[in-house]
C-alpha cells in the first residue's frame, strides 16, 4: 500500500508493471488530505464511532461478565446461549431493521445509532471473554474483599478488573478494531457525506471516470495508522490475553 501510494496513476495501470516509483509522490497525501471528498471528517467520524462504541460496550460487558462469572441464578445457561446468537447476527442480515429502526436519526445523530449498533453487534464476545478471566479469578479473593469491608462494586473494580486486564484489552481490541472496520451499517444510514466512516468514503477516492488507484492506497494506509499505532500500545496484553490458559 505504501509503495503504491507513492505512484503516479500511469505507473500504477502500466504494463508490465512498475514495481518502484521513478519519483515518489509524497504529494498523493497532500492532493488526498485537501480534496473534496475531505478524509479528515471520515476520519474524526470514525473515530468516534470506534471509541463511543468501545466504551458503551466496557461499560455494559464488564458489570455483566463479573455478575455471570461470579453468580449462579436461574437461566443463567440460556442466558449466555442467547448472547451468543446475536454473534450469528450481522448488520448485512438485518439491513432492511436497521434502516427502519434508525432511518430518523439525522445529522451527528447518526454517529450515536452507529455507536449502539456496534457496540450490540460486539457485546456478545465481550462478555464471553470477559466472564471466562472473571471465573479464572478465584471467588476466595473476592470473599476476602468482602469481609475486609468492600462492597460488591468496589470489590470489581479494585480487586478482580486488575486481575483480568489482558482479557479486557482482548475485548477493547476486538470491539475497536470491529467498529473500526463496519461498513454495512454505516453503508446504510449515513447519507451526508461529510459524516460517513472511513469505510464508506474510501471508495469516492478512487474516482467515478478516472480510476486514482494511487489515491484509494493512500487513503487506505492512512485509515490502518491508527489501529496499527493501538496494536503496538497493547501488543503484550493483547498476546497474554489470547493464550491465557494454553499451557501450565
Amino acid at each position: 500500500m505504501l509503495i503504491t501510494s507513492l505512484k503516479t496513476r500511469l505507473e500504477v495501470t502500466d504494463i508490465p508493471p512498475v514495481y518502484f516509483p521513478e519519483k515518489p509522490q509524497f504529494r498523493n497525501y497532500i492532493d488526498v488530505w485537501f480534496s473534496e471528498v475531505n478524509p479528515a471528517a471520515s476520519l474524526l467520524s470514525t473515530v468516534v464511532i470506534a471509541f463511543g462504541a468501545t466504551i458503551l460496550v466496557l461499560l455494559v460487558a464488564t458489570p455483566a461478565a463479573y455478575y455471570v462469572a461470579r453468580f449462579r441464578f436461574p437461566g443463567r445457561l440460556v442466558f449466555m446461549l442467547l448472547v451468543l446468537i446475536t454473534q450469528m447476527l450481522q448488520p448485512t442480515v438485518l439491513a432492511v431493521g436497521l434502516y427502519q429502526e434508525f432511518r430518523g436519526w439525522k445529522g451527528y445523530a447518526v454517529w450515536a445509532a452507529l455507536i449502539l449498533i456496534n457496540a450490540a453487534f460486539n457485546l456478545s464476545f465481550a462478555i464471553w471473554i470477559m466472564q471466562a478471566f472473571f471465573a479464572s479469578v478465584p471467588k476466595e479473593i473476592d470473599e476476602a474483599a468482602l469481609i475486609d469491608g468492600l462492597g460488591r462494586l468496589q470489590t470489581m473494580f479494585r480487586i478482580s478488573l486488575p486481575l483480568v486486564w489482558p482479557g479486557i484489552v482482548t475485548a477493547i481490541v476486538f470491539v475497536f478494531v470491529n467498529s473500526w472496520n463496519e461498513y454495512a451499517a454505516a453503508l446504510i444510514l449515513v447519507q451526508q457525506q461529510d459524516l460517513q466512516p472511513l469505510t464508506v468514503s474510501m471508495p469516492r477516492f478512487l474516482g467515478l471516470y478516472i480510476q486514482d488507484w494511487q489515491y484509494l492506497f493512500t487513503v487506505a494506509l492512512i485509515a490502518i495508522v491508527p489501529v496499527v499505532i493501538l496494536f503496538s500500545i497493547i501488543e503484550k496484553r493483547l498476546i497474554g490475553g489470547l493464550t491465557a490458559g494454553a499451557g501450565k
